[in-house]
Parts: C-alpha cells; sequence; structure tokens
C-alpha cells in the first residue's frame, strides 16, 4: 500500500504536468487563458500546484478539465493525478463539462415568484381598467346594462340619452404596457433578485437576510431564478460574466467577469445607491 502512495507523489504533480504540456504545445499562459477564459493569475498559480485561488474544490476541478483540454491532455487522467496527489475521493456521480459533478442539489423549498409576480401584474390591470371604465360612466346606468333599443327606436340614443357606439376621434380606452406593470409589481418594500445566466454556466449560491439558504447549485445556460426577501439577499456567484443580474425592477451593469467569483448584497431601494 505504501509503495502505491510513493509512486504516486514520485510522478509529476498537476501543475507541471499541465505546465509541460503547454510548453511542448508551444502556448504561452496568455494564449490559454485567452482560449479558456481562465484568467492568467488563475493559470499561473495552478501551474505552481496553487489551487487556493480557483475559489474552491468545485472551481480547482473545473480548470483542471479546461486547461488540460487546451494543452491536449486527456482531462480524466489529470483529474485522477489530481486526486491521488490531494487525497480527495473522486467524484460518484457523471461529470457535466464544468462543474456539473459537485451540483448540490437545491432545497426543494423556494417560494413561488412566479406566481406572486402574476398575481401583482393581473391586479394593476385590473385596477387600471376599473379606474378607466368608472371614469366614463354615464348618468343613465340602463344605458349601458342593457344596450338594447326599446320597440319603435330606431335612433339607438333617444332612450339612452347617449350615444352607445364610439365616435370617430373618442380616444381609445389606454391599456397598460406590460413592461410598466411588471415594474410595478415588484414590491417597493422588499428585495428582489432575477438571476439569468446567458452565454456559460454558473454556480449560484443564495441567502436570505436570516442566513437561510434560498438556493445553491448550477444554472446552464438560459436558466433563470427569482428571489425576494424583506430586508437583504446575499449571492456568490461563481462565474459572474455569465450572470444577467435585476435587482428590485432594475439591471445591473457590471456584474463580474468571466471565471470571476462576486460576493453581493442587496436591500430594498434603488440597488445604484445602495
Amino acid at each position: 500500500m505504501s509503495n502505491g502512495n510513493s509512486s504516486a507523489k514520485d510522478r509529476p504533480s498537476v501543475g507541471r504536468l499541465l505546465q509541460q504540456a503547454r510548453i511542448d504545445a508551444k502556448l504561452t499562459v496568455d494564449e490559454v487563458s485567452s482560449t479558456t477564459r481562465v484568467r492568467v493569475p488563475i493559470v499561473h498559480a495552478i501551474e505552481e500546484d496553487d489551487f487556493s485561488r480557483c475559489g474552491g474544490e468545485v472551481y480547482a476541478r473545473g480548470h483542471i478539465r479546461t486547461l488540460a483540454r487546451a494543452v491536449g491532455l486527456d482531462p480524466t487522467e489529470v483529474i485522477e493525478r489530481y486526486n491521488e496527489q490531494h487525497g480527495v475521493s473522486p467524484p460518484t456521480t457523471p461529470t457535466a463539462p464544468i462543474f456539473e459533478a459537485e451540483r448540490i442539489r437545491p432545497e426543494p423549498r423556494r417560494p413561488n415568484w412566479t406566481a406572486a409576480m402574476v398575481a401583482a401584474i393581473v391586479a394593476v390591470i385590473g385596477f387600471v381598467g376599473f379606474t378607466f371604465f368608472n371614469g366614463n360612466d354615464s348618468g343613465d346606468p340602463g344605458a349601458v346594462a342593457d344596450g338594447s333599443q326599446t320597440p319603435g327606436d330606431t335612433s339607438g340614443t333617444e332612450q339612452g340619452g347617449e350615444d352607445l357606439e364610439p365616435t370617430p376621434g373618442d380616444p381609445s380606452p389606454t391599456r397598460p404596457d406590460p413592461e410598466e406593470s411588471a415594474v410595478a409589481g415588484v414590491p417597493a418594500d422588499k428585495v428582489t433578485v432575477k438571476l439569468t445566466v446567458q452565454g456559460g454556466e454558473s454556480w449560484i449560491s443564495v441567502h436570505d437576510s436570516n442566513g437561510q439558504q434560498l438556493f445553491q447549485g448550477v444554472l446552464q445556460d438560459g436558466d433563470s431564478e427569482s428571489f425576494t426577501d424583506d430586508e437583504q439577499i446575499d449571492l456568490v456567484l461563481g462565474n459572474a460574466g455569465a450572470v444577467q443580474l435585476h435587482v428590485n425592477g432594475q439591471e445591473i451593469e457590471d456584474v463580474g467577469e468571466m471565471g470571476q467569483v462576486q460576493r453581493l448584497s442587496y436591500t430594498p431601494g434603488n440597488p445604484e445607491e445602495g
């Protein structure tokens, strides 16, 4: 048993293996970084067997696989070397291109904010419709409720007092703009966060003001999640450059770079002011 451990430690380290393969492929660190979107300082650190800058075990594995492919190595063999030299048990589930092996299933308890948002939009539209029709109500409710002519009435205006047909030039009923309704449906006294992943994948962690975990796992390209709380929402974005973020109905312009780990917190009100 001791001979097996000794031979594993005597073989080139993961960082040395990746560095030598890159040199053999006649690639610079900048070229590898541009191809893999792994930042230059992280590439240097991994080649020196310093995995502390990766942001954790999940990202260390993901970066190693990505770099191995870029320099022409078999990612599975390199990960096995990493497991042997760091005493890490291999994952028991199949791995996806980025971090899928380490995916933590989200807790089943998640509020249905989509239904709440739809209910708020319906309430706004109903209020606007009620206000419009109430403001245009005529003095003779029977003319509106009945809408039928009495026997012998050919004008359509003599009994009711008003012409029920719209005349040219009458303003048409205003309808609420869908986007304005959606913004109006965001509670002003709460913090609401919507995450959408575009152009990649990202590990996401979300906690409320009490430290309760609302979500933790990997969102794929095109996935979207929404969260709300009375006081504060804390986020950890594993690949900030791939995340589109809306807070309290406003888009956050600069979330971060590809491969960058970002820790963010938001409260009710204007996120730019906070």
